[in-house]
Protein backbone atom coordinates (compact mmCIF):
# COMPACT_ATOMS: atom_id res chain seq x y z
CA UNK A 1 0.00 0.00 0.00
CA UNK A 2 2.86 2.50 1.14
CA UNK A 3 4.20 1.87 -2.53
CA UNK A 4 1.02 2.55 -4.00
CA UNK A 5 0.68 5.54 -1.91
CA UNK A 6 4.31 6.99 -2.92
CA UNK A 7 3.91 6.02 -6.90
CA UNK A 8 0.51 8.16 -6.92
CA UNK A 9 1.93 11.04 -5.55
CA UNK A 10 5.13 10.93 -7.94
CA UNK A 11 2.62 10.78 -11.41
CA UNK A 12 0.65 13.80 -8.84
CA UNK A 13 3.90 15.62 -8.87
CA UNK A 14 4.88 14.55 -12.79
CA UNK A 15 1.48 15.42 -13.67
CA UNK A 16 1.65 19.11 -12.41
CA UNK A 17 4.54 19.28 -14.59
CA UNK A 18 2.44 19.98 -17.75
CA UNK A 19 -1.09 21.26 -19.27
CA UNK A 20 -3.21 18.54 -20.37
CA UNK A 21 -4.08 19.31 -23.76
CA UNK A 22 -7.23 16.52 -24.02
CA UNK A 23 -9.40 14.70 -21.72
CA UNK A 24 -8.67 11.25 -21.45
CA UNK A 25 -10.19 8.25 -23.66
CA UNK A 26 -10.53 4.86 -24.75
CA UNK A 27 -10.23 3.48 -28.00
CA UNK A 28 -7.18 4.26 -29.44
CA UNK A 29 -4.29 2.37 -31.03
CA UNK A 30 -0.88 2.39 -31.78
CA UNK A 31 0.17 2.98 -35.03
CA UNK A 32 4.11 3.12 -35.84
CA UNK A 33 5.01 4.21 -39.61
CA UNK A 34 7.02 0.81 -39.88
CA UNK A 35 4.63 -1.41 -38.03
CA UNK A 36 7.37 -1.85 -34.70
CA UNK A 37 6.34 -1.80 -31.37
CA UNK A 38 6.14 1.57 -29.24
CA UNK A 39 7.96 2.13 -26.71
CA UNK A 40 6.52 2.44 -23.07
CA UNK A 41 8.32 4.54 -20.79
CA UNK A 42 8.58 5.61 -16.78
CA UNK A 43 8.83 9.40 -17.51
CA UNK A 44 7.21 11.43 -20.45
CA UNK A 45 10.45 11.97 -22.14
CA UNK A 46 13.39 9.54 -24.42
CA UNK A 47 16.04 8.11 -22.01
CA UNK A 48 17.18 5.16 -20.49
CA UNK A 49 13.30 4.86 -18.67
CA UNK A 50 11.50 1.87 -21.04
CA UNK A 51 10.05 -0.29 -18.92
CA UNK A 52 7.63 -1.94 -21.55
CA UNK A 53 6.59 -1.95 -25.49
CA UNK A 54 3.31 -1.70 -27.27
CA UNK A 55 2.17 -4.06 -30.72
CA UNK A 56 1.70 -2.40 -33.49
CA UNK A 57 -2.61 -2.24 -33.74
CA UNK A 58 -2.46 -3.13 -29.69
CA UNK A 59 -5.64 -0.48 -27.81
CA UNK A 60 -4.48 1.72 -25.46
CA UNK A 61 -6.73 3.30 -22.38
CA UNK A 62 -5.17 6.70 -22.77
CA UNK A 63 -6.12 8.61 -19.23
CA UNK A 64 -4.98 12.42 -21.15
CA UNK A 65 -2.47 13.90 -23.80
CA UNK A 66 -0.32 16.69 -22.85
CA UNK A 67 0.74 19.74 -24.24
CA UNK A 68 4.75 18.50 -24.81
CA UNK A 69 3.32 15.70 -26.89
CA UNK A 70 3.56 12.46 -24.60
CA UNK A 71 0.14 10.95 -23.20
CA UNK A 72 -0.38 9.03 -20.09
CA UNK A 73 -1.59 5.49 -20.33
CA UNK A 74 -3.09 3.11 -17.79
CA UNK A 75 0.03 0.44 -17.12
CA UNK A 76 -0.50 -2.42 -14.73
CA UNK A 77 2.83 -3.93 -15.03
CA UNK A 78 6.03 -4.17 -12.84
CA UNK A 79 4.18 -2.38 -10.01
CA UNK A 80 3.73 0.91 -12.75
CA UNK A 81 -0.24 2.39 -12.72
CA UNK A 82 0.69 4.92 -15.40
CA UNK A 83 3.38 5.05 -18.18
CA UNK A 84 4.37 7.45 -21.10
CA UNK A 85 4.27 7.27 -24.84
CA UNK A 86 4.74 9.65 -27.51
CA UNK A 87 1.17 10.65 -28.53
CA UNK A 88 2.26 11.30 -32.12
CA UNK A 89 2.07 7.17 -32.55
CA UNK A 90 -1.52 6.90 -31.12
CA UNK A 91 -4.32 6.82 -33.71
CA UNK A 92 -8.78 6.62 -32.58
CA UNK A 93 -9.09 3.94 -35.35
CA UNK A 94 -7.83 0.40 -35.67
CA UNK A 95 -5.24 0.28 -38.22
CA UNK A 96 -5.13 -1.81 -40.86
CA UNK A 97 -2.33 -5.00 -40.84
CA UNK A 98 1.19 -3.84 -42.20
CA UNK A 99 1.50 -6.31 -44.78
CA UNK A 100 4.87 -7.93 -45.83
CA UNK A 101 4.44 -8.86 -49.45
CA UNK A 102 2.51 -6.30 -51.68
CA UNK A 103 1.26 -9.15 -54.16
CA UNK A 104 -0.49 -10.71 -51.05
CA UNK A 105 -3.07 -8.26 -51.03
CA UNK A 106 -6.72 -9.00 -51.49
CA UNK A 107 -9.59 -7.07 -53.25
CA UNK A 108 -10.92 -6.52 -49.34
CA UNK A 109 -7.63 -5.74 -47.88
CA UNK A 110 -7.31 -2.80 -50.61
CA UNK A 111 -10.87 -1.41 -50.44
CA UNK A 112 -9.47 -1.13 -46.31
CA UNK A 113 -6.22 0.52 -47.18
CA UNK A 114 -7.91 3.04 -49.19
CA UNK A 115 -10.68 3.57 -46.47
CA UNK A 116 -7.96 4.75 -43.96
CA UNK A 117 -5.71 6.33 -46.24
CA UNK A 118 -6.79 9.36 -45.35
CA UNK A 119 -5.96 8.94 -41.87
CA UNK A 120 -2.27 7.26 -42.41
CA UNK A 121 -1.53 10.55 -45.03
CA UNK A 122 -2.51 12.24 -41.61
CA UNK A 123 -0.46 10.67 -39.05
CA UNK A 124 2.35 10.32 -42.10
CA UNK A 125 2.24 14.43 -42.21
CA UNK A 126 2.59 14.65 -38.47
CA UNK A 127 5.70 12.82 -38.14
CA UNK A 128 7.12 14.51 -41.02
CA UNK A 129 6.69 17.82 -39.47
CA UNK A 130 8.25 16.53 -36.11
CA UNK A 131 10.94 15.19 -37.72
CA UNK A 132 11.47 18.72 -39.24
CA UNK A 133 10.82 20.47 -36.03
CA UNK A 134 14.17 23.15 -35.84
CA UNK A 135 14.78 24.70 -31.90
CA UNK A 136 14.84 28.20 -32.55
CA UNK A 137 16.04 31.55 -30.17
CA UNK A 138 12.37 32.12 -28.90
CA UNK A 139 10.71 35.38 -30.62
CA UNK A 140 7.33 36.46 -30.39
CA UNK A 141 4.32 35.84 -33.21
CA UNK A 142 0.83 37.68 -33.52
CA UNK A 143 -2.32 35.45 -33.78
CA UNK A 144 -3.68 36.89 -37.93
CA UNK A 145 -6.45 34.55 -37.75
CA UNK A 146 -8.45 34.74 -41.45
CA UNK A 147 -11.55 36.44 -42.11
CA UNK A 148 -14.26 33.56 -42.16
CA UNK A 149 -13.30 32.65 -38.17
CA UNK A 150 -11.78 35.04 -35.98
CA UNK A 151 -9.32 33.25 -33.86
CA UNK A 152 -6.87 31.10 -34.98
CA UNK A 153 -6.41 27.30 -33.57
CA UNK A 154 -3.56 26.45 -31.12
CA UNK A 155 -3.55 22.42 -31.31
CA UNK A 156 -1.81 19.19 -29.97
CA UNK A 157 0.05 18.27 -32.51
CA UNK A 158 1.24 19.77 -36.04
CA UNK A 159 -2.05 18.85 -37.72
CA UNK A 160 -5.34 20.30 -38.43
CA UNK A 161 -7.19 17.18 -37.28
CA UNK A 162 -5.00 17.31 -33.95
CA UNK A 163 -7.51 18.23 -31.26
CA UNK A 164 -8.18 21.75 -30.22
CA UNK A 165 -6.50 23.12 -26.79
CA UNK A 166 -7.76 26.86 -27.07
CA UNK A 167 -8.78 29.46 -29.65
CA UNK A 168 -6.53 32.22 -30.40
CA UNK A 169 -7.86 35.75 -31.54
CA UNK A 170 -6.49 38.24 -32.90
CA UNK A 171 -3.36 39.92 -31.74
CA UNK A 172 -2.80 37.16 -29.55
CA UNK A 173 1.04 37.47 -28.90
CA UNK A 174 2.78 33.74 -28.42
CA UNK A 175 5.93 32.72 -28.46
CA UNK A 176 7.73 30.39 -31.00
CA UNK A 177 10.27 27.98 -29.57
CA UNK A 178 10.59 25.38 -32.34
CA UNK A 179 9.99 25.87 -36.51
CA UNK A 180 8.21 23.26 -38.48
CA UNK A 181 7.79 23.12 -42.16
CA UNK A 182 4.29 24.80 -41.95
CA UNK A 183 3.74 25.07 -38.17
CA UNK A 184 4.82 26.62 -34.89
CA UNK A 185 5.58 24.98 -31.22
CA UNK A 186 4.64 28.03 -29.46
CA UNK A 187 4.28 29.03 -25.78
CA UNK A 188 1.27 31.22 -24.38
CA UNK A 189 3.14 33.19 -22.16
CA UNK A 190 0.20 34.03 -20.18
CA UNK A 191 -0.58 30.42 -19.19
CA UNK A 192 2.32 28.76 -19.71
CA UNK A 193 0.19 26.57 -22.46
CA UNK A 194 2.45 24.72 -25.35
CA UNK A 195 0.95 23.70 -28.57
CA UNK A 196 1.23 24.12 -32.22
CA UNK A 197 -0.32 26.68 -34.35
CA UNK A 198 -0.58 27.06 -38.31
CA UNK A 199 2.63 29.41 -39.34
CA UNK A 200 0.27 31.23 -42.10
CA UNK A 201 -2.09 32.74 -39.20
CA UNK A 202 0.91 34.28 -37.38
CA UNK A 203 3.12 37.26 -38.04
CA UNK A 204 6.43 38.06 -36.90
CA UNK A 205 6.00 41.02 -34.24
Amino acid sequence: MAKKLLSLALIAMMLAMFIPSVASADGWYVYTDDGKSLNVRSEPMKGNNVIGSLKYGESVSVRMTMANGWAVIDWVHADNYVAYVQSRFLVNYKPAPKSSSSSSKSSSSKTSSSSSSGDTATISGINAEFKAAKQVTPYTVVARPSRSTGWVNLRWAPTSGAELITKCYQGKELTVIAELKTWYQVEDPATGMIGFISSQYVTKK
